[in-house]
C-alpha cells in the first residue's frame, strides 16, 4: 500500500459532504478491502478517531476489513425469504463456489455472504450480486446466476433481460405522476425529476426500467457526488430516512403505481436501488 495513494484519495474527498464514505469506497475499490494502515491514514488526515473510522467501516455491509472477491454475492435469509427456501439457495451457492458464507474463493473471484433483509420481501428468495437483484431464485437457477456474473452483469439488454421491468412512479409528497411520456429513455417513458449539485440546477430523466441505469441530463456530474432530487411539480425534496446499503448516501423515494416504493441512491455512480413492497398485499 502506497501512503501517497491514500493521501491523494483523502485530499480529493476531505472537503466534500459525505466525503468519508467516498474515501472508503475508493480505497476499497483499489485494494478490494480496507487495509488497517489505510484507515489509520484516513483517521490522521481527517482528524477523526480511528474508532469512528472503524465504526463507519463496520456499519455498512459494502465495506470489508479483509480482502473480498471481485464479485460480492449476498443471499437474503430474512423471514420472508427463509420460509421460501432461502437456506437451500445459500447452500447451493456454497456448493457451486466451494466456499462457506463469509468466505472468498481461492481465485478471488467471488465472496459469498448471507444477510438478514434486502428490502424486497415480496420477491423472495432474493439474491443480490454486485448490486443486481435476482428475484424468486430457486436452487436450479444458482449455477446460471454464477455464469451470468462471470460473463458480466453490466451487459444489460433492456428488451430481453428478465431482471429488467418497467415501473411507473409518482412524487412521495404530492403524489403527482413523474412520468415523461415525450422524452424517452430506453425507448420507454422516462422519470423526470429536478436535481441540484454544487451550483448547478436542472432536470434529469431516469430510465423507468428497473435495473437500467441509463439517464439523460443537462449537466455532467462528478463521480461519487451526492445529488439532491426534487419533485418538478411541488418542488419538495425527495428524501427519506433510508440510507444506501452500498455507500451510505441518502436514498431517494418514489411511489410505485399499484403499491410499493422505489428507492434509488442519491450518489452519482452508485448503483444502489431497491423496490420495497413491505405492507403491500400480493
Amino acid at each position: 500500500m502506497e501512503y501517497t495513494d491514500i493521501q491523494d484519495i483523502v485530499d480529493r474527498y476531505n472537503q466534500i459532504r459525505g466525503g468519508l464514505i467516498g474515501m472508503l469506497q475508493e480505497i476499497q475499490a483499489r485494494y478490494s478491502y480496507l487495509p488497517e494502515d489505510a484507515l489509520k491514514v484516513v483517521a490522521e488526515q481527517t482528524n477523526r478517531s480511528l474508532v469512528d473510522i472503524y465504526g463507519v467501516a463496520t456499519f455498512y455491509k459494502s465495506f470489508s476489513l479483509k480482502p473480498r472477491g471481485k464479485h460480492l454475492c449476498s443471499v437474503c435469509l430474512g423471514t420472508a425469504c427463509h420460509v421460501r427456501g432461502a437456506p437451500k439457495i445459500a447452500e447451493e451457492f456454497e456448493r457451486q463456489l466451494g466456499i462457506k458464507a463469509g468466505e472468498t474463493t481461492k481465485d478471488n473471484e467471488f465472496t459469498l455472504e448471507t444477510v438478514n433483509c434486502l428490502g424486497a420481501c415480496a420477491l423472495g428468495p432474493i439474491v443480490v450480486v454486485d448490486g443486481h437483484y435476482f428475484s424468486n431464485v430457486r436452487t436450479s437457477r444458482v449455477k446460471q446466476i454464477i455464469s451470468e456474473v462471470r460473463d458480466g452483469l453490466d451487459k444489460v439488454e433492456v428488451k430481453t433481460d428478465e431482471r429488467i421491468f418497467p415501473v411507473e412512479v409518482s412524487c412521495a409528497h404530492c403524489n403527482h405522476n413523474l412520468m415523461d411520456r415525450v422524452n424517452l429513455v430506453d425507448d420507454m417513458p422516462s422519470i423526470r425529476v429536478t436535481v441540484s449539485f454544487g451550483r448547478k440546477h436542472g432536470c434529469i430523466r431516469l430510465s423507468s426500467l428497473y435495473g437500467s441505469y441509463n439517464t439523460k441530463t443537462e449537466y455532467e456530474t462528478s463521480e461519487n457526488e451526492i445529488v439532491n432530487f426534487f419533485c418538478p411539480h411541488c418542488h419538495a425534496e425527495l428524501t427519506g430516512a433510508t440510507e444506501c446499503g452500498i455507500c451510505g448516501a441518502p436514498m431517494v423515494p418514489m411511489i410505485v403505481r399499484g403499491g410499493g416504493i422505489l428507492q434509488i441512491c442519491s450518489r452519482y455512480g452508485c448503483k444502489g436501488h431497491l423496490l420495497d413492497f413491505s405492507g403491500v398485499n400480493v
